[in-house]
């Protein structure tokens, strides 16, 4: 089974819903895991109340915030659009999201984020399958 990093800067918020939702929709396709260049000492709260809310998923019951070093080798890198220099990692296959970061904006800004993801998490179970 191939496994897919989803990486962020601070690995809070947009990598932690892509790891969530991949594990949710794809597990039967791939292994999903989030990392970061930086960690922050929690999952954004705003991200962890719409996805209990819209997917009934509890991040902080399942997840924390890693750093590269933290996850294993993975065949898929999916970077979110941090707008930094990503650090290399071996892989098979990498692409940018593009995703703007929701912190801080409204809960409509975020719920479009969450959609968009789970979009992208659907395309690329197919993709991978």
């Amino acid at each position: 089974m191939k496994k897919v990093a989803f990486i962020c800067v601070h690995n809070s918020c947009r990598s932690h819903i892509a790891e969530a939702l991949g594990k949710k929709l794809a597990s039967d396709v791939f292994e999903s895991y989030s990392a970061g260049t930086q960690i922050k000492p929690q999952i954004n709260q705003d991200a962890v109340r719409l996805m209990k809310q819209l997917h009934g998923i509890d991040m902080e019951a399942t997840q924390y915030s890693k750093l590269l070093s933290d996850i294993p080798e993975v065949d898929v890198v999916i970077t979110m659009g941090c707008n930094v220099q990503c650090p290399f990692i071996p892989c098979s296959r990498r692409e940018d999201w593009g995703l703007e970061d929701p912190t801080g904006k409204s809960d409509e800004f975020f719920m479009k984020t969450i959609d968009s993801i789970e979009e992208k998490i659907r395309n690329l179970k197919e993709e991978l399958r």
